[in-house]
C-alpha cells in the first residue's frame, strides 16, 4: 500500500457520484481500502443521488395519480 496518496475526500468525487450514482457505487468500491475519505465522498454522493431520484418518483407517482384522480 502506498503511504502518500493523498486522501482528502473532496466535494467534485461526492458531486460526480450524486449525478451519476453507478459511478459512485464503483469508485467507493474500488477505493475504500486505499483512499478511504474520497471513497466516503463518492459513496455519500451515489446515496443521495439515488434517494433523490426515489423522492423525485414518488413525488411524481403523486401528482400523476393526483391529476388523473381529477380527470386532466
Amino acid at each position: 500500500m502506498d503511504n502518500n496518496v493523498n486522501d482528502n475526500g473532496g466535494f467534485l468525487w461526492g458531486l460526480l457520484g450524486c449525478c451519476i450514482p453507478l459511478v459512485g457505487l464503483i469508485l467507493f468500491l474500488v477505493w475504500k481500502d486505499s483512499k478511504p475519505a474520497t471513497s466516503k465522498s463518492a459513496g455519500i454522493g451515489a446515496l443521495v443521488g439515488v434517494i433523490i431520484y426515489v423522492v423525485f418518483y414518488v413525488i411524481m407517482a403523486v401528482v400523476g395519480v393526483g391529476l388523473a384522480s381529477l380527470g386532466m
